[in-house]
Parts: structure tokens; C-alpha cells; sequence
């Protein structure tokens, strides 16, 4: 079984910081990098999908969050927790995708890449789009996370978050993960 978890990079893996596009502002989240290793040790393929609207609003360039990304990726990597590849849309919420998220698209190319089976992976981030990009994709579950914007999604939006599991942060995403899939 080919199996991964996609994770939405701000929010989720990094601290929020609007429009992060210095590798000196990123901030791993405590606990994030052991929480990913705990689930790379598992068997988990690791993938990044992250909306960068700051690109398409003209804030900050693609080589400027490819470098973030290659910064978060080598610093999950030094820690065990390789990300086998990073997905970014670049367009602002106003310009027209085919793969910002909610969008499945991102998880259905990684799919057949890498060969992986989606109904039993997992989406885990800190927005209702990218739990819903996970349900669109059909994913096992997708998780929300209570840290970035993840605790305001889960008072403001209860209803919609009903099918998605609700954790603290990574460590929680990884335990509740690893306890129900006998991994």
C-alpha cells in the first residue's frame, strides 16, 4: 500500500506569517518535524500543497516560495521527515486554477506519479479548503489542526467541519493517524 499525507505548509507545518516568502521568517512549529517523522517511520509518503497567493497578488516571486519550500523540506529531511515533493499554486484567490486547493488536482497528480492510494492517506491543514481539498480527493480523512487558523475555522465553521477530525497540531494529526490505522 502506497500511502501518503499531504500537508498544507502555513498554518499547518510553519507558523502563519502573511505572505512568508523569506526563508529567514519561517518558524517550524514545535513538535512538527518529530510529528512527520513519527509518520515517515510509518510508512507515510510526505507532500507539501500550499496556495501562495502572495505570488499571483505580486507580493513576493515563485523562486521566492520555492526557496521557503526547499528550506522547509531540508529542515523536515535533517529531522526524518523527508517531503517527497512540494505543490504550490501560485494564483490569487480571484484568478482562475485548475489547482489551487479546494481544488483536488495537486493530490490527484502526486497520486499518479508516485502511484499512491489516496483512500488510505490523509490531508491535514489548518483551513476548511484544504480539508476540503482532501475530501475532494477522496483522501481517508482529512484533519484540521488548531494552530495557524485552525482554531477560528473550527469556531466559525462547525457545520462544515463536521466530517473532519480536529487536533491540536501535528503531533495530535500524527497520533490520531497512527491509533486508527494500526500503523
Amino acid at each position: 500500500m502506497n500511502r501518503a499525507v499531504f500537508l498544507d505548509r502555513d498554518g499547518t507545518i510553519i507558523a502563519e506569517k502573511n505572505y512568508l516568502h523569506r526563508v529567514a521568517d519561517v518558524e517550524l512549529y514545535p513538535g512538527a518535524a518529530a510529528a512527520l517523522k513519527r509518520l515517515a517511520d510509518a510508512g507515510y509518503r510526505l507532500f507539501i500543497v500550499t496556495n501562495q497567493s502572495g505570488i499571483g497578488r505580486g507580493y513576493f516571486t515563485l523562486a521566492d516560495a520555492e526557496r521557503v519550500n526547499d528550506h522547509v523540506a531540508a529542515e523536515l529531511a535533517r529531522a526524518g521527515a523527508p517531503i517527497v515533493k512540494t505543490y504550490t499554486a501560485p494564483e490569487a484567490p480571484d484568478q482562475p486554477s485548475r489547482v489551487r486547493k479546494p481544488s483536488p488536482q495537486f493530490l490527484f497528480a502526486a497520486r499518479d506519479e508516485f502511484h499512491l492510494d489516496l483512500a488510505n492517506s490523509f490531508m491535514i491543514g489548518d483551513k476548511l479548503i484544504d480539508v476540503e481539498c482532501g475530501w475532494n480527493a477522496g483522501v481517508k480523512k482529512s484533519l484540521l489542526v488548531r494552530t495557524g487558523y485552525g482554531a477560528k475555522m473550527e469556531q466559525d465553521s462547525p457545520d462544515a467541519l463536521k466530517s473532519a477530525i480536529i487536533v491540536d497540531g501535528l503531533a495530535g494529526a500524527a497520533d490520531w493517524i497512527l491509533q486508527n490505522t494500526g500503523a
